[in-house]
């Protein structure tokens, strides 16, 4: 991966994580990686068209899935693509927590554990200082 590349990623991605939007800025974020949406073992590409910019917890969580159960019907479902679909039509905010609006949203936040008891406090200390947003 070029430095041009990773440049690109999160410039595109406005400096969030493209799953749960924790800004990269924060100094207790941790650090971000250029992940590839569709895993390399799936034949995904390289190109910056299957790339975004995630948290290490996003990204350690996600692994090589494309796919998870959705909590409410357990049906298989895919995973939110920040390529292919809308922040907004697929999570909400509540308070602190990201609650999934379609069955690829619900997903998505129970397989990344998006709404692990730490990471909801860390998101409530965001958002009342103006850090974070969706």
């Amino acid at each position: 991966m070029t430095a041009k590349v990773r440049r690109q990623v999160r410039a595109r991605a406005k400096r969030r994580c493209e799953y749960c939007r924790l800004p990269d800025w924060v100094e207790l974020a941790g650090p971000f990686h250029v992940e590839h949406i569709v895993a390399r073992q799936h034949r995904g590409p390289d190109n910056v068209a299957n790339l975004a910019w995630a948290c290490s917890r996003c990204n350690l969580h996600k692994g090589t899935n494309l796919s998870g159960v959705d909590p409410d019907s357990s049906d298989i479902v895919r995973l939110f693509n920040p390529r292919q679909d809308r922040w907004d039509d697929h999570f909400e905010l509540v308070g602190a927590v990201i609650r999934g609006r379609s069955a690829a949203g619900r997903a998505t936040v129970w397989l990344f554990q998006m709404n692990a008891e730490r990471r909801v406090e860390f998101r409530a200390e965001l958002i009342e200082q103006g850090l974070w947003e969706p």
